[in-house]
């Protein structure tokens, strides 16, 4: 099993809420629990019922590849689609991305209306 790099990580965090920020963003709330279920999103905008979830492990078959993880997390987005979220997909690198504020933006844009 591949080691996480933390401290990469926490930087990844630190630059998606500055870019989050630099485009007048609120923060979003991490890992937050939308259902009666154990069930939580990366990152949630709970006001706008939006969801952030990153897919790790793409490249190594991890849990969200494989069988199990995979059907695991076919369960968790019906049921938020169900409940009115709705749930973005990255993977970790596009944390950081531009696009990926751009996606906030617009589904955040397309609530309002």
């Amino acid at each position: 099993m591949k080691k996480i790099n933390i401290k990469n990580s926490e930087l990844n965090e630190k630059i998606f809420y500055e870019l989050l920020k630099k485009e007048r963003l609120t923060v979003p709330m991490k890992e937050y629990r939308f259902c009666e279920r154990r069930w939580r999103f990366d990152y949630a905008f709970p006001e706008y019922k939006i969801a952030l979830e990153i897919e790790g492990g793409v490249w190594i078959n991890g849990r969200h590849t494989r069988g199990k993880g995979f059907i695991n997390d076919c369960e968790k987005y019906n049921r938020a689609t169900i409940l009115g979220w709705k749930v973005l997909r990255i993977v970790p690198n596009m944390l950081i991305c531009y696009e990926t504020i751009q996606l906030i933006k617009q589904a955040i844009n397309n609530n309002s209306k």
